[in-house]
């Protein structure tokens, strides 16, 4: 009967975990969706689309990233399953269970370093646009000859491109609270049950 409750025990704790674990990445996807999205419409629409070039790396390491998220997200929802099927007369061995959260765990490592990396080249292109800027909030403005109108002269950071930052921001957030919740599941898993110990 011991062993019964602990393995109802063990099944609570995963499939709690792996709940808030699937839907706190579920709620950060949708945010990099978006950002992503208007981002994307966003550098379109600027006046000056080469600017934005230097950005291109780091948006595509978060892209990447986002799509690991995407697969961990599915596995977030096997874990789940899982959980639940700890419960259930035909359960899951521990290998088995733990075997799942390891590839959780190595999904989020590998989307956890594309972000990393994408956020190194959003900080590195947005530092060298910052260091061509030219004091003064919005930059100088140049009058061209004859008072047709003014331009600005030194690169500003836009908030389009601060979104691009925003977007790996959060993707690697995401990564980040999954990795340390399968970590703490795998625990779980693997400490014994107080049925097996010794004594």
């Amino acid at each position: 009967m011991a062993d019964r409750l602990d393995l109802q025990q063990v099944s609570a704790a995963v499939r709690r975990l792996a709940w808030i674990r699937f839907w706190t990445q579920v709620v950060l996807a949708v945010v990099v969706v978006g950002v992503l999205i208007f981002n994307n419409i966003g550098s379109r629409l600027m006046a000056n689309t080469q600017r934005a070039l230097g950005l291109g790396p780091g948006l595509s390491l978060t892209t990447l990233s986002f799509f690991v998220l995407l697969w961990s997200l599915w596995q977030g929802w096997l874990m789940v399953r899982c959980g639940r099927a700890l419960a259930s007369p035909v359960r899951p061995s521990r290998g088995e269970t733990g075997r799942l959260i390891k590839r959780s765990v190595i999904g989020d490592l590998l989307g956890l370093t594309l972000a990393a990396v994408g956020y190194q080249a959003l900080a590195g292109s947005l530092f060298v646009q910052a260091s061509m800027q030219v004091p003064g909030f919005f930059g100088a403005q140049i009058t061209t000859p004859g008072g047709t109108g003014s331009r600005v002269m030194g690169l500003p950071i836009t908030s389009i491109e601060m979104l691009s930052v925003l977007s790996n921001t959060q993707v690697l957030f995401a990564h980040l609270v999954g990795l340390l919740l399968s970590l703490w599941l795998l625990q779980r898993v693997y400490r014994p049950l107080p049925s097996e110990r010794p004594g």
